[in-house]
């Protein structure tokens, strides 16, 4: 048999030999994983000290270059209990090819002229939404909030180029942060400076008045939008006004000159957007990206054909600019003292993680506790991390799901998984929200039996510290190796309690195990 700690296959396979023999004599007892006692082995289990602190985060990655995040925050959270955040989007647009305001079809006479009327020119921007249960309307969801109260709104040209590759080692790919400075070109461009964005369910629909060259109103068109050609029911969406003649000047007075000749010669020249959020109050509302209907920038036009001061024909057209290609996040969240208690506070975006202790709160502690343990010559079953949630504190936004990574916490610090993420699995490693008997939100609990198997029988040391942060399922890649790419799209906010909590709810770190018998 190997070593103290590991799960041996030897010792399984005598257990299974064993089974089909006393089996009905139930002597075998699961303790959580696929280790288990018999006659000549006996069960018990130890609590080891450990040490939770606040992690504040300065930055983290946003970038879509090398993760595929998809989901994006918009808006503004207040918060008394955690930090206050405004979040804003960065992003290219997608062009077609080949745009023209006239068609090539469309051959006129020389006595005959075309004008060309902007109708109208906004931003779309879908919102993330679930039909109701009889299926006639559809309900926003994924926003934090207060909806009832508007944050302000600008959207700007940005002059700073988006760049794919490294701008000082084009053999490696870029990244944005969330504190990265993107440069505005230009006043705003919506139409209402500072407009007061408000999500609501109602707006699904928005009229465009179709003009002729004398102003006069040649049609009116409803436009909605559906996520599917069966579906019946228009998505909500929220509608903000840009400026007209800026938008005709950079874009429709420019489809056939070089600036439109190739998507990467548009990205030089409109280098992209700036989706701004400012304010102390409002919500904070999430933004698919990816779904069926993309947030765009939509031109409306009329051509109107006059040959001999008449009006001969009236064509209609739209062209779309999706927010497509690279798209990143900005996250200013205010810099927030918490009190030395017996809290640690968790934040995400770029709010606080936490850092956590196995075994003591020094390293000399630390290691004497670890070669303690190894002296006991225990087989490892079970290991489990619980963090206990404060319940009086604020936990109305309190995340699904919390992450445990290591890091190595150098200046530029590298993060890896812990193993158990990838021997046993999401469903197994845990870390999802637990509600006690009256429904109401208690704890964490993370399943670390390999991590401390391996720290125990010494086939990895302890050296990296341990990371405790708020994850949404959209930022978990999938996971091929032990690398973790850490970033943070969920703002949610949660209090628990750390190691120094009296109340019975501190942060614990339970072992079972198995003992050989004298």
């Amino acid at each position: 048999m190997r070593k103290i700690f590991e799960k041996s296959a030897y010792f399984v396979a005598s257990l299974l030999v064993l089974a089909t023999v006393i089996s009905c004599e139930k002597d075998f007892t699961d303790i959580g994983t696929s280790i288990i006692s018999n006659t000549k082995f006996s069960t018990g289990s130890l609590l080891v000290d450990v040490v939770v602190e606040n992690s504040p985060v300065t930055e983290v990655a946003t970038g879509n270059i090398t993760l595929n995040p998809s989901l994006y925050l918009l808006g503004v959270h207040a918060s008394n209990e955690y930090e206050n955040i405004e979040a804003s989007i960065i992003s290219q647009l997608a062009i077609s090819a080949n745009l023209k305001v006239i068609d090539d079809a469309n051959v006129y006479d020389s006595d005959t002229t075309v004008v060309t009327t902007i109708d109208t020119v906004f931003l779309r921007l879908p919102y993330q939404a679930t039909l109701n249960d009889d299926g006639t309307a559809y309900e926003l969801d994924s926003i934090i909030g207060d909806q009832t109260k508007a944050f302000n709104f600008n959207v700007y040209q940005t002059s700073t180029y988006l760049n794919t590759l490294n701008p000082t080692d084009p053999s490696k790919f870029n990244s944005f942060s969330s504190n990265d400075v993107f440069d505005k070109t230009g006043s705003e461009l919506n139409t209402d400076v500072n407009f007061q964005f408000k999500p609501r369910a109602t707006d699904t629909a928005i009229v465009i008045k179709r003009w002729l060259s004398d102003n006069t109103i040649a049609s009116q068109d409803t436009i909605t939008y559906n996520t599917s050609t069966t579906s019946e029911v228009p998505l909500p969406f929220a509608v903000i006004p840009l400026k007209e003649d800026k938008i005709k000047e950079l874009f429709l007075d420019k489809y056939e000159s070089a600036e439109f000749n190739s998507q990467d010669a548009f990205n030089n020249y409109f280098r992209g957007l700036i989706l701004e959020a400012t304010g102390n109050e409002g919500s904070l509302i999430s933004l698919n990206f990816n779904g069926t209907i993309r947030p765009s920038v939509e031109v409306y036009y009329t051509n109107t054909v006059v040959t001999g001061g008449a009006i001969i024909d009236t064509i209609h057209k739209n062209d779309s600019f999706p927010l497509l290609g690279i798209t990143t996040s900005n996250y200013k969240m205010e810099e927030k003292t918490y009190p030395v208690n017996d809290e640690v506070i968790l934040q995400g975006a770029a709010g606080s993680e936490a850092t956590v202790k196995l075994f003591g709160s020094n390293a000399v502690d630390i290691n004497n506790k670890i070669e303690e343990l190894k002296d006991k010559n225990l087989l490892i079953n079970d290991a489990s991390l619980t963090f206990y949630i404060n319940q009086s504190a604020d936990t109305i936004v309190a995340p699904y799901q919390l992450f445990l990574y290591k890091s190595d916490e150098k200046a530029n610090p590298t993060f890896s998984h812990v193993k158990d993420i990838y021997t046993e699995g999401t469903a197994v490693f845990g870390g999802f929200l637990e509600r006690d008997g009256d429904g109401k939100r208690e704890k964490y609990t993370f399943k670390i039996t390999d991590y401390i198997s391996d720290i125990l029988n010494g086939e990895t040391s302890y050296s990296s510290t341990l990371k405790l942060k708020v994850v949404n399922s959209t930022d978990m890649q999938a996971v091929s190796d032990t690398v973790y790419a850490n970033y943070s799209w969920n703002p949610k906010a949660v209090t628990l309690f750390n190691h120094t909590a009296i109340d019975g709810k501190k942060v614990e770190l339970k072992i079972s195990y198995s003992e050989k018998k004298n």
